[in-house]
């Protein structure tokens, strides 16, 4: 798969858990099917929801960076550094979905392997094309 491909298959799945937990923000979703199930309070659950969103937001800003969907100066180390965190973040998280009590949540190991492949993909794939440019800021 083109690593292009994989970049945009990356933005649309952050972009739907955006979407998600925007949903289990306003209560259309049932905060009890995330977290484990171990949330007991729409305080705990929105503080939960305020991280899970930022983090999908700085994951999002991250990949269009490294798109450059965003055209800013950003050193690419700064934006592999972050991506790799998210690698790390994400691979931690399918062991925890994995293991959950949920049915649900252990379905959605499935999208937190996907994503950490991708990113794997898309940090590896592009560093030897971006070693290669002259250019290393994007």
């Amino acid at each position: 798969m083109k690593k292009e491909t994989v970049l945009n298959l990356t933005l649309i799945i952050c972009s739907t858990l955006l979407v998600f937990h925007f949903g289990i923000l306003i209560k259309i979703i049932p905060y009890e099917i995330v977290w484990g199930g171990r949330l007991t309070s729409d305080e705990q659950m929105y503080m939960f929801e305020g991280i899970s969103i930022t983090l999908n937001s700085l994951l999002i800003i991250l990949l269009s960076l490294k798109s450059q969907r965003i055209k800013v100066s950003v050193p690419i180390k700064f934006v592999h550094a972050g991506l790799w965190a998210f690698f790390g973040l994400f691979a931690l998280n399918s062991v925890g979905n994995l293991l959950a009590e949920t049915t649900f949540e252990k379905f959605f190991s499935i999208i937190t392997i996907l994503l950490t492949v991708n990113l794997w993909m898309i940090i590896k794939g592009k560093e030897n094309e971006d070693s290669k440019s002259p250019r290393k800021q994007i």
